[in-house]
């Protein structure tokens, strides 16, 4: 029979291993050159030609009856109702990706330490009987001879692959529970048919001629009806089917004063319980001790190598089958020694030998070399060295071999042995050294070949004692997260193990064994290298590199060798099913035992019963196969003996996996479908004690009908994890309790990993490992069952078998499970996502649980551990930082989020018949404030005597003509030009003449100034002062951007009802040029007036107003919300206004000031404009456009012209953040001071970005900035500025007017959703900090009201601001005159307390909080901090959120989010965020953004939407402008990169 390897195998079956290679691939060593037949399909063309790449998991998973299962649980989802997912939509470069010829065959180590894998169409189990079994395979062979190129339609349900009608899938998967909303989600105002169904991909092109964003009719959407009613179909279908409940109810809500109580998981009543009697402990049998067994390992080396040289220990084989080397035992004995000796005697020097009896060394041999492992192996134990067997490390950063590198670092190895070959084969530097490996300890690579070593002297001899507690060798495990331990195993352990393995195999003297299992560690290093020693046996090694080219190989050397024994995995018996076929002449009646090694994989039963199917006419009889139950820390935990009783069959357990996941053993129930058929892996081992514990909290033994730990009493199991000491006392230290809990015995037990219960007649079932185990809302699942659902639903060709991960990520409190498979690279994305949903509908019906996140990844992409399986702890690790890169996800935060609390439903609050006393409301001082009184303020202010900002322009012109008002610099940091108090006059003069000479206009008419930011727009405004006009200042349509930013123009200047334009003679072109009117009527406009061509004469008389309450100018701005709003300031206002400027910065002709704003509203517009001209003070004007060509130009002016007070907005200071991060040493070189800037204040109308300014102040502190410099303001529509802090940096007295620091306080996030503001430590959980907003100016009063009643708050509470000051704008100016609004905004009172004060309503929610400290006049300091504005703010879940925290959180998850921006839609939140990187990255977001929201906000993400930098749409002030967005969104104008749909 010696030829019978080389027979070649059938044609079909050639190719079935095609698919096969791949899967076998255990991690072969590239350095060792071997041939691989590369089988080649006749007709195909080598680009389908791929190897089926898939490890792990596989077949053992396929059992037919679980495969019905599934169908009969989809088939029941089908028949409750179709429901319709939206499916993504993806930008088409997404798409490419996955074409077939950017594929790349995935590479070849991808077999798994775990198991292997195989497809076939399902295996039946024995209770079916022995169906034709020829028949079977022929199927899965020709089924996917071409990997998958077959597309199986029939199986998709419903076939029609139109994405529109997107699979029937979710049928009812737990969906909704009616989204946690109070009120169903709002879909009003769109009917049906105008839904208009996508194609999945991003979108529509016809939409694309539509202006992004800013136009017109765009604008007036705040109110939430876009543009024609046209919705996304997607997000109408998403809405309806959350509609859709299906969960429970939620328990009630309550707030606990502040908490918001998460759910508690409450024990369902009717849950299965244990109800049995508790356990007793197992006892093996008796170890025998036999008489001539040997004392120790190294002595039984001894006497085989003296006694028996001759005799063949171990046998290799070449890749071809042939038999490569036999070591004999006198060989072995003979090497061994010379390793020994080596060692020992010939590194370092004599005096100081490099390693001593009792050190640790690593090695590394690769996996088709079993005689050099075995020689190393023994000459340490010889050499009485510590071996610890690793992985070669293929490259210097594989997924797994840093934390073996740890592992060797804390074992304090520097000795490596490897082989000759592997040597070669390592990565080398130039100089031809091995490199150290990351995380890898410096190690010397010490070859074991005899051709190397010297013989040892005649009289040396290794000291061979008999077996002690000594440490023999140390194997290493992989933990759940990756971390690597090792499992010290002491010689007396190692041997008693050996015999007890011996007894219970019932191995005699000489028996042949063939191992196909990883000799390094576990089964088969226990079998095939130490135990075969012991009882001189001759081991028969498989390589992998042979199993690859044909699987049959083990089975064709059990014949040839005629073997008693073979070392297997279920996979291995796979493959040999599917690989056999006319093979007549195999006979299996030599072997007494298959050691099944991972038997006790729930998963195994299919394969082992499938194989005996088919080998049982060719001799194999069933008693034969033993599965058996190990684990790192406990060896061998149970073994089935092999017995000659044919007649009893083995022990079967048919549970429920319903009561699996409460953690008890349920025979089967009337549910058929979720079912789990376990087989026995025998009894404990001889002279083992064995029990079941509770797996968590104190080690109780279980009840006999309940799952828990096995734990294991014996002298044969590991004894600590290297260096770990309280690890090792929580595993190989354990006392298990009693009911009374008194331990049950003296002796410590072992914790195995596994979990499972000891049965009838003592016989062990394993369930599962305490590693895969995954607890959701309380119930247990097991990571390989669910893999096993997934891979039964058909159709199967979308991923590969075998590379699926599964594994569970916490989120709120609670574990969700994550789905992770590898796609084949012509599935389409339909195909994809019906099979996803499937999967979803299947592990909902078989487990009962949710799937949190479904994500494919492109083939060949998840690491890989060194055998080749999938990495678990790294794949999980690449998931949550977001390197992941998944080609399609699916999440369902909305089915599986059960824990959240209640809407909160609002509490009436207090009304006006709460107690008043004085000024206490409710037992809390009132919240108000005011800044200093105008009134009493004495000061030598010469404009005070002027009610018109006209006439202190005329009187400084003739009493200070020369003194220079205004300075506008260029990029480049010199004059562009300057304005003296003369010359501004005179200017303003020739442009009254013009208005009316050539405008024609009266007193009152409106004149739209469109200027950009400089000295004309200063100038134009003063002529319209002088001819009685009133100006609005108009930001210029963007030359490069007109279609967007006309419209704004045109709109500004048709709702303020402008008599006619003035502007420059550049915008004057623009304004009619031919992409001007593509984007709007140019016909329409009113009378242009270009000023750059100005009349000599000046005006026969100045136009003097007679009322200083008549209108002075309009401020027109677009709000957040994307609202148009104009308010009316007066004179009086005005004069008032710059008043209280001037005094709260102490402004004088003597000053300096440096400004970097858009001056075309707010107070940006009044310091730019109006404020030289009332105070004198000289203004350095940098228009902030200018920063984009020279980002340094704000901070070089500053320091130049030695300016003490500066004014800027946030998009300035974040240009400087982020453009002059990296440059601060080179403009410290160019003499860039910022000491002198005593104040830096940023004009907004927002709450202050902290983060921002703290940045800003901490890079630029080397350049003198003074961190106390940096200050904020605060404005708003009805008053442009109610806070200012000028900081006074030198002592606080002498400055008079000085103000104390902003402070900023801490406070919860969650009790600010209920609308009240509770002080928290810095640092605490969900603490947002919030920032002072400044100074209260001069002459302004602030209240805090409840926004509904209008009732006066207390100190610390949550309201809304108003104010009431003579700068107050004196109401909108609306084209409609809706007077509603504007007397509520304006003219509003109290409903108690004082309720004759007028106050205007700010329309943002703050609070007041009195501090310690004090000012000047020693009044304690009133501190005013600004929330967040009402039309922004999300009434969610009835809580009220903030856009910008949620925004700040999912800015902060991944480094490739630039920006981000929140809305709701019908009630669904949607976040889009902007992607600096490659859009590969785009999917590894969305689980990101998703978890973030749901972990700091307890929110769901109803959509996610990936676009590019720059989408996100900004206004002047640097705000976002969500609305606008919005309106982009659902008319499909962003072209995002990707659309998920949470589900």
């Amino acid at each position: 029979m010696a030829d019978r390897d080389t027979l070649p195998l059938p044609l079909e079956v050639r190719d079935r291993l095609a698919e096969l290679e791949l899967e076998l691939s255990e991690g072969m060593d590239p350095s060792v050159p071997h041939e691989r037949r590369t089988p080649v399909t006749p007709g195909s063309s080598s680009r389908y030609h791929r190897r089926r790449s898939s490890g792990s998991r596989d077949e053992r998973y396929r059992s037919d009856v679980h495969t019905e299962a599934v169908q009969a649980a989809l088939a029941k989802q089908k028949e409750r109702g179709k429901m319709a997912v939206p499916m993504p939509s993806k930008r088409r470069s997404l798409v490419v990706q996955s074409s077939m010829d950017a594929y790349t065959p995935p590479d070849t180590s991808s077999g798994s330490e775990e198991e292997g894998s195989m497809q076939g169409e399902g295996t039946p189990t024995s209770s079916q009987g022995s169906i034709n079994m020829e028949n079977w395979i022929s199927r899965a062979i020709h089924g996917s001879t071409t990997s998958s190129t077959t597309s199986s339609s029939s199986t998709q349900s419903g076939g029609s692959g139109a994405a529109s009608r997107l699979a029937d899938v979710m049928g009812q998967t737990h969906l909704g529970k009616s989204e946690n909303h109070s009120t169903p989600p709002d879909v009003t105002g769109y009917t049906t048919d105008s839904i208009q169904v996508e194609r999945p991909q991003g979108s529509t092109t016809a939409s694309r001629a539509t202006p992004k964003y800013g136009n017109a009719e765009l604008m007036e959407t705040g109110d939430g009806v876009p543009v024609g009613g046209r919705v996304s179909a997607k997000i109408q279908q998403l809405v309806n089917t959350l509609k859709r409940p299906k969960r429970p109810p939620l328990r009630e809500f309550f707030v606990d004063d502040f908490e918001e109580l998460l759910e508690v998981q409450q024990p369902d009543p009717n849950q299965p319980k244990a109800e049995g009697a508790q356990m007793l402990a197992m006892r093996g049998e008796q170890l025998g001790v036999v008489t001539n067994w040997p004392p120790s390992l190294e002595a039984a080396l001894q006497r085989w190598g003296t006694i028996s040289p001759k005799a063949p220990c171990l046998t290799t084989m070449d890749t071809n089958g042939k038999p490569l080397y036999i070591l004999t035992y006198g060989k072995l004995w003979v090497r061994s020694m010379k390793v020994a000796y080596n060692i020992l005697h010939k590194l370092g020097s004599k005096q100081e030998p490099m390693v001593r009896p009792g050190d640790r060394v690593a090695l590394v041999f690769p996996n088709n070399d079993p005689a050099a492992f075995m020689v190393a192996f023994y000459g340490c134990l010889l050499a009485e060295l510590v071996p610890v067997p690793i992985e070669v490390p293929l490259t210097r950063k594989d997924a797994g071999s840093q934390q073996i590198g740890f592992l060797l670092g804390s074992c304090g190895v520097t000795v490596a042995l490897t082989s000759d070959a592997c040597h070669k084969g390592l990565p080398k530097s130039t100089t031809g050294e091995i490199p150290q490996f990351k995380g890898w300890p410096k190690l010397l690579w010490f070859v074991t070949e005899s051709k190397h070593l010297s013989k040892p002297p005649r009289d040396w001899f290794p000291h061979i004692k008999d077996a002690n507690n000594d440490t023999a060798y140390i194997e290493y495990k992989t933990c759940k997260d990756g971390s690597v331990l090792g499992v010290t195993v002491m010689r007396i352990a190692l041997l008693t193990h050996c015999q007890a393995l011996t007894q219970s195999c019932g191995y005699t003297e000489a028996e042949t064994i063939v191992n196909v299992l990883d000799f390094k560690k576990d089964v088969g290093l226990w079998h095939g290298i130490l135990t075969s020693v012991m009882n001189m046996m001759h081991v028969i090694s498989i390589p992998y590199s042979l199993m690859k080219v044909n699987p049959l190989s083990w089975i064709q050397k059990v014949c040839q060798y005629k073997a008693k024994v073979a070392c297997v995995k279920s996979r291995d018996m796979h493959w040999a099913l599917v690989a056999h076929k006319d093979q007549r002449d195999v006979n299996l009646s030599s072997l007494r035992m298959l050691v099944v090694a991972d038997g006790s994989n729930p998963w195994s039963i299919s394969s082992c019963d499938a194989f005996l199917n088919v080998f049982q006419s060719k001799g194999l009889k069933p008693e034969v196969i033993c599965p058996c139950a190990s684990s790192p820390e406990a060896l061998t935990v149970a073994i089935r003996r092999p017995t000659d009783d044919s007649n009893q069959p083995p022990g079967r357990g048919v549970l429920s996996m319903q009561g699996l996941s409460h953690g008890v053993i349920r025979v089967d129930s009337e549910e058929k479908l979720s079912v789990l058929t376990l087989q026995d892996v025998g009894t404990a081992m001889p002279g083992a004690l064995m029990c079941v514990v509770k797996p968590d909290g104190v080690p109780q033994l279980c009840k006999t009908d309940e799952i828990g730990e096995l734990c294991v009493c014996s002298v044969a199991t590991g004894t600590s994890y290297y260096g770990l000491s309280g690890m090792t006392k929580n595993t190989f230290e354990v006392f298990p309790m009693n009911s009374v809990g008194a331990p049950i015995s003296e002796y410590p037990f072992t914790r195995t990993g596994l979990l499972g219960f000891v049965g009838p007649g003592g016989l062990c079932f394993i369930a599962g490992k305490m590693d895969g185990l995954m607890v959701v809302g309380g119930r247990r699942h097991n990571a390989d069952d669910i893999v096993a659902t997934a891979l039964a639903v058909e159709p199967m060709k979308f991923v590969y078998r075998g590379r699926i991960a599964v594994f569970s990520i916490s989120v709120l409190h609670d574990e969700r499970i994550v789905v992770v498979a590898e796609q084949r690279p012509d599935s389409t994305e339909e195909d994809s996502f019906q099979w996803m949903s499937r999967v979803l509908q299947a592990i909902d019906g078989i487990h009962q649980v949710g799937v949190y996140c479904l994500a494919l990844v492109p083939s060949n992409t998840l690491p890989k551990t060194p055998l080749g399986g999938i990495h678990l702890s790294e794949t999980k690790q690449l998931f949550l930082e977001g390197s992941l890169h998944p080609c399609n996800v699916l999440m369902c935060p909305h089915t599986c989020v059960t824990n959240l609390p209640k809407p909160r439903q609002k509490q009436p609050e207090i009304g006006p018949a709460s107690v008043m006393v004085g000024n206490l409301v409710s037992g809390k001082r009132i919240a108000q404030a005011s800044g200093r009184d105008l009134g009493q303020m004495e000061d030598n202010d010469q404009a005070r005597k002027f009610l018109f900002l006209s006439e202190v322009l005329q009187w400084r012109a003739q009493t200070t003509p020369d003194h220079v008002l205004y300075t506008l610099l260029n990029s480049r940091g010199t004059i562009a030009s300057s304005l003296s108090c003369v010359q501004l006059h005179k200017r303003a003069e020739k442009i009254a003449t013009m208005l009316a000479e050539r405008g024609h206009l009266q007193d009152g008419d409106h004149v739209a100034l469109v200027y950009p930011p400089g000295i004309d727009l200063i100038a134009a405004f003063y002529g319209c002062l002088y001819a009685g006009c009133v100006p609005i200042t108009v930001r210029p349509p963007h030359p490069q951007n007109i279609a967007t930013t006309l419209p704004t123009v045109k709109m500004i200047v048709e709702v303020s009802r402008s008599a006619c334009m003035m502007t420059t003679a550049v915008i004057c072109k623009l304004l009619r040029s031919k992409e001007a009117s593509a984007a709007v009527d140019v016909r329409t406009w009113p009378p242009v007036l270009d000023t750059d061509d100005l009349p000599k004469k000046k005006p026969p008389l100045l136009y003097k107003p007679s009322n200083p309450d008549t209108l002075a100018y309009l401020d027109f701005s677009v709000s957040t919300t994307g609202m148009l709003a104009g308010v009316k300031m007066s004179h009086t206002a005005t004069s008032a206004f710059c008043r209280s400027i001037k005094l709260q910065c102490e402004l004088y002709p003597s000053r300096e000031v440096a400004i970097c704003l858009d001056p075309y509203c707010g107070l940006g517009f009044v310091i730019w404009c109006l404020c030289s001209v009332y105070s004198g003070h000289q203004s350095i004007l940098i228009p902030p456009s200018e920063l984009e060509v020279n980002p340094a130009l704000w901070l070089l002016a500053v320091s130049q012209y030695k300016v003490r007070d500066t004014f800027c907005s946030y998009s300035v200071m974040e240009l400087c953040t982020k453009g002059l991060g990296l440059q601060t040493e080179s403009l410290k070189s160019r003499g860039l001071d910022l000491s002198r800037v005593r104040t830096c204040v940023v004009v907004a109308e927002e709450r202050p970005r902290i983060a921002l300014t703290q940045s800003f102040s901490k890079l630029f502190k080397d350049l003198g900035l003074h961190p106390r410099a940096v200050s904020t303001s605060f404005g708003c529509r009805v008053n442009l500025a109610v806070c200012l802090q000028p900081h006074r940096l030198g002592k606080l007295a002498d400055q008079g007017t000085s103000g104390p620091d902003p402070t900023t306080v801490y406070v919860d996030m969650r009790a600010l959703r209920h609308d009240r503001v509770r002080l928290v430590e810095r640092g605490s959980p969900h603490s947002l900090p919030l920032m002072e907003s400044g100074k209260i100016l001069p002459g302004v009063r602030i209240i805090i009201a409840n926004p509904e009643t209008k009732g006066p708050l207390g100190d610390s509470h949550l309201g809304e601001i108003w104010v009431c000051s003579g700068h107050n704008a004196s109401g909108y100016f609306t084209v409609y005159g809706d007077e509603a609004l504007q007397s509520d905004h304006f003219n509003s009172r109290l409903s108690f307390g004082d309720t004759q004060t007028i106050w205007a309503r700010t329309g943002y929610l703050g609070f007041l909080r009195r501090t310690e400290l004090t000012d000047a006049s020693g009044e304690r300091h009133d501190a005013l901090y600004v929330v967040g504005a009402l039309d922004e703010a999300m009434e969610l879940r009835g809580m009220r959120y903030h856009p910008i925290d949620i925004e700040t959180s999912v800015i902060r998850t991944h480094k490739s989010i630039t920006e981000c921006a929140v809305f709701t839609w019908t009630n669904l939140l949607v976040v889009v965020v902007e992607l600096d990187g490659s859009e590969q990255e785009a999917l590894d977001l969305v689980p990101l953004v998703t978890n973030v929201v749901l972990e700091e906000h307890y929110l769901i993400v109803g959509v996610v939407v990936v676009v590019d930098i720059g989408v996100i749409p900004i206004n002047s002030r640097g705000e976002k402008q969500r609305m606008h967005l919005r309106d982009g969104f659902l008319a499909d104008q962003l072209d995002p990169i990707y659309v998920a749909y949470n589900m």
